[in-house]
């Protein structure tokens, strides 16, 4: 009878000990257009992605009347039958904070708003998700939003969350939502020094530890993009997107003057942007290397694996700048 219970325990232990499912591979898409490139289709199809998050508008407020106003809604070139749909709505913090805000008047314009995009590009989409960077004084308006959003909608409803509302989360509050997406980028403050504000690992160190005691379910949200900050007579001035290191060493406009400063050479306009002679330019990227520190990092402090890693965003500017293996070997730390 010993031996069989001896037996039995080892069963259980080696069914316990046996690794868990990776996460899977997802992307946001962040344009106002969608239509895939064909290194983009080739991303997808090598990492067996079968689920995109695509940012379907934003709210902000009208600058007349300051009622909330959806912002560049998506529009679809493309057929979506092979891919799981997440309908993403940013909302900017100011919309919650704007005082006798109609919450229940807002939630329903934003569903009628993503069911009308689904409809006109035959979508059905299971979960939505919203993304605001809510802070104390838009709490109470955010969680009542969220409450009858997620009645009306009745899909799964996520919400991304920042490291800040995971350490003072007993202050911020826990949206009454399915999951959350931990949004593990912008974690620095944009200045003119030699810091990096997409990624710092001393900051994030600060907020890890408290991961482990975020009662919500989390997915993690890795960043992918870069982009210049600029900067004129010592003061940033803007960021630009779609820069990056090997793009500004073509360009004879731009001298570099450290492994990521460059300095104007001569006044110019490029992407529509117009640069000063003696403007600098300060290129904020993630490297490979930084992605698996981020992924080891955040596996060290969570009680659960995530299900699914996102990463900010398809796009082949992007894309282009990592080893074709890269999302698989992030995937493998967890």
């Amino acid at each position: 009878m010993k031996k069989i219970f001896f037996l039995i325990f080892l069963f259980f232990l080696f069914i316990s000990c046996k690794d868990t499912p990776k996460p899977i591979v997802s992307f946001y898409y962040w344009k106002t257009i969608f239509k895939l490139s064909e290194t983009e289709k080739e991303t997808l199809r090598e990492n067996n992605v079968r689920k995109i998050y695509i940012r379907y508008f934003d709210i902000d407020l009208h600058p007349k009347d300051t009622n909330p106003i959806p912002l560049s809604p998506i529009h679809f070139k493309e057929i979506m039958k092979p891919f799981d749909v997440v309908s993403v709505i940013y909302i900017k913090n100011k919309v919650m904070l704007k005082p006798n805000l109609d919450i229940e008047d807002l939630a329903k314009k934003t569903l009628g708003l993503i069911n009308e995009i689904n409809s006109k590009n035959k979508i059905y989409s299971k979960e939505i998700q919203i993304d605001c960077d809510w802070t104390l004084s838009s709490k109470d308006n955010y969680l009542k939003f969220i409450e009858i959003f997620k009645k009306l909608s009745q899909k799964k409803i996520s919400a991304t969350i920042r490291l800040h509302q995971i350490k003072y989360f007993r202050k911020t509050k826990i949206p009454n939502v399915d999951s959350g997406i931990l949004m593990y980028y912008n974690i620095g403050k944009i200045a003119a020094d030699s810091s990096n504000s997409v990624y710092d690992r001393k900051i994030a160190e600060r907020y890890l530890k408290s991961l482990k005691k975020y009662p919500l379910h989390l997915d993690f949200a890795l960043p992918i993009y870069s982009w210049a900050v600029h900067i004129r007579n010592h003061k940033v001035v803007g960021l630009r997107s779609k820069l990056n290191v090997s793009e500004l060493e073509k360009d004879k406009n731009f001298e570099q003057i450290s492994s990521f400063f460059f300095k104007v050479r001569h006044s110019n306009y490029k992407n529509g942007i117009f640069y000063e002679e003696n403007d600098v330019l300060k290129i904020e990227a993630i490297s490979s290397e930084d992605l698996i520190e981020m992924a080891e990092d955040l596996n060290d402090h969570s009680v659960r694996k995530p299900n699914e890693i996102i990463f900010y965003d398809l796009d082949e500017f992007n894309l282009k700048n990592y080893e074709k293996n890269i999302f698989e070997q992030v995937i493998s730390c967890f």
